[in-house]
């Protein structure tokens, strides 16, 4: 029986190297050219490796299919004290639960996907781009099957703001059983809440400590009589999105050094001799494809999916914008569609009252018209047509009305893009456990252990909800929410910091040569393709960038509520495809084929039955 994962450090030699060699090591053979064109890049501490094998491995942490579809998370001995290696697990678990469809007639591990057994390595680290308050996580995955032959190391950004594993669904099944290592970055972001009243935050090992005891995650500027919880996406004061791309970039030379430590008859890998492919969904989407604008020949090939990315021009809008809009508009909106039309979670008969309530306050503070509930109602519909929100948006959209996902995002990227720090959110937001009432209380131990594996990276969840001072009335998140909206919209100091910060989001165009394949479900409520996919291809195009893009029927935001019986019957997954653009890039590459060019792919929903392969449709190497 295999014992349970041991971590250590490198050796001395090992540390120094990577610490070395992060940003300039250079080929001492003549005529080739250096690992990267970046300075040294500081690393908050030495990496750490773990292994994994026997009851254990890199992609499912030992669960298999069954253990990942447990409705019931890996349990902790001590729910104070979990240790390092039962956080993993169940930070794995959670992960792969939240990004894809695990339920028994959704297809995974049959019709698409794996979850074989690979055994193997894991080196974690914490590096800092220049100028960053905080650091970002990183970690790099490395089957016992590597192949030093084919020197393959895939990068992938966590989608939304996950932590460091929030990418495993999209890049290990794929990579892993090919031999090729992958390697993840939180992007700035992720699960490492600080405890303010407590004074602790996470270890590189996920584990608790306080900020006297460790070098942390995260350990925000505040002031020591701050309350509640910090959370980085909110409170870094970086702005991390901006940094994106440079997260991917630095992920990837962090592999390579790896590399070349645990392979020395195989080294150096270097850029110009080990492919390197980016990949990620959502906000990792957005990730890599602004890693594709870096200079340099450094990356082989991208594939993004359901991007979350911004340009100027093109139709293309500003997340925090359509966000907003969304947060105010869409609850009395929906009111207009047939309820047979909305699947369900949430309840129409449960939901109607606020969203009629939604309404009512939006009429009497003039943002929509209609002298009753069905007309004001149209009113709202009408508003966010003309903003170029398709019905299929709008019916998707349903779910992030019913969770409370459009002023979750809305509350952390103002304060991220506005570089506030804790206290500072100019509309009073802050984060805390909470009592029924939603009043701030102390979290307790439990619930602090739990935070690095279960935790989103945007509240509420994971036992840490959003604070807002404005709460109250006959629709209670309105004011709130209209101090929200404020700050894209309105005039004043607040929002044009919140502008400014959105301004350095902007993407550019990829790397002439470089290929690109976007890959975007039509039916996206969270991320719709008109602001976002759409645009970005549009200007890529234009400029002669090589960029395929496949606009999938039937695709929404989330693979994870699939389980769901309404939304399964309605919808198709995305990673299906994003595995089929992954195995034509890496024939490309190979010179075995072309990427499949721009597709609209007519697939069809599983309905009542078990997805089939046919179902899918999926767009054939050329």
């Amino acid at each position: 029986m295999s014992s349970l994962p041991q971590r250590s450090g490198l050796s001395m030699f090992a540390s120094m190297l990577l610490v070395a060699c992060l940003g300039g090591c250079a080929s001492t053979d003549a005529g080739t050219h250096p690992m990267t064109d970046k300075a040294a890049i500081p690393m908050v501490q030495a990496p750490s490796m773990t292994e994994h094998r026997g009851d254990d491995d890199l992609l499912s942490a030992g669960l298999g299919l069954d253990g990942l579809r447990a409705m019931t998370a890996p349990a902790f001995a001590d729910p104070e004290h979990p240790t390092a290696s039962e956080l993993r697990r169940r930070a794995i678990w959670s992960n792969w639960r939240g990004i894809a469809d695990l339920s028994a007639t959704g297809g995974y591990g049959q019709v698409y996907g794996s979850v074989a057994r690979i055994p193997g390595r894991e080196f974690s680290s914490l590096l800092s781009l220049p100028g960053a308050a905080q650091p970002h996580r990183v970690l790099m995955q490395l089957p016992d099957a590597f192949d030093t032959g084919k020197r393959c190391v895939v990068v992938a950004a966590s989608s939304g703001s996950r932590g460091v594993y929030g990418a495993i669904a999209v890049a290990a099944p794929w990579a892993l059983p090919k031999g090729c290592a992958v390697v993840y970055t939180d992007k700035g972001a992720g699960s490492d809440y600080f405890d303010l009243d407590a004074r602790v935050g996470s270890r590189e090992d996920g584990t608790v400590a306080g900020a006297d005891e460790a070098a942390l995650a995260f350990a925000p500027q505040a002031a020591t009589a701050a309350s509640g919880v910090a959370v980085k996406h909110a409170h870094s004061q970086d702005n991390p999105e901006a940094d994106w791309g440079r997260h991917v970039k630095q992920a990837a030379e962090f592999a390579l050094s790896v590399l070349d430590q645990q392979y020395p008859h195989a080294a150096p890998f270097r850029f110009d001799n080990t492919r390197i492919i980016a990949t990620g969904i959502s906000n990792g989407g957005g990730a890599v494809l602004r890693a594709a604008e870096l200079d340099g020949d450094w990356l082989d090939a991208v594939v993004a999916g359901e991007p979350n990315i911004q340009i100027d021009g093109h139709g293309s809008r500003d997340l925090y914008d359509y966000v907003t809009e969304a947060a105010l508009l869409m609850p009395c909106a929906l009111l207009h569609l047939p309820a047979e039309r909305l699947p369900q979670p949430p309840l129409r008969a449960q939901a109607e009252p606020a969203w009629s309530a939604r309404c009512a306050s939006l009429k009497a503070a003039g943002q929509i018209g209609g002298d009753n509930i069905a007309a004001q109602a149209a009113s709202a519909y009408q508003q966010l047509r003309d903003a170029g929100w398709s019905d299929e948006a709008l019916v998707a959209g349903a779910l992030n009305v019913g969770f409370d996902v459009w002023r979750a995002i809305a509350v952390t990227y103002a304060s991220s893009y506005g570089r506030y720090g804790v206290g500072e959110h100019p509309c009073g937001f802050g984060f805390s456990a909470q009592n029924p009432d939603f009043s701030a209380r102390p979290a307790t131990a439990a619930e602090r252990g739990n935070w690095w594996a279960e935790g989103s990276g945007i509240p509420p969840g994971a036992g840490v909800g959003i604070i807002d001072p404005q709460l109250g009335g006959a629709d209670p998140t309105l004011a709130g929410l209209q101090c929200l909206r404020g700050l894209s919209t309105g005039d004043g100091a607040d929002a044009a910091r919140v502008r400014a910060g959105i301004a350095e989001v902007k993407a550019g165009l990829p790397r002439a040569g470089l290929p690109v394949v976007v890959v975007h479900g039509t039916d996206d409520g969270l991320i719709p393709p008109a602001f976002s996919s759409a645009p970005y291809v549009v200007m890529a195009q234009a400029s002669g960038r090589p960029v395929s893009y496949w606009q999938v029927r039937h695709a929404q935001h989330f693979d994870g509520f699939l389980a769901l019986p309404d939304y399964g019957s309605r919808y198709v997954p995305l990673l299906p495809y994003m595995y089929a653009a992954l195995d034509q890039i890496d024939a490309q590459l190979d010179g075995r084929g072309r990427v499949a060019g721009d597709s609209v792919i007519a697939s069809q929903p599983r309905g009542q039955g078990t997805l089939q392969a046919a179902q899918l449709k999926l767009p054939q190497l050329q």
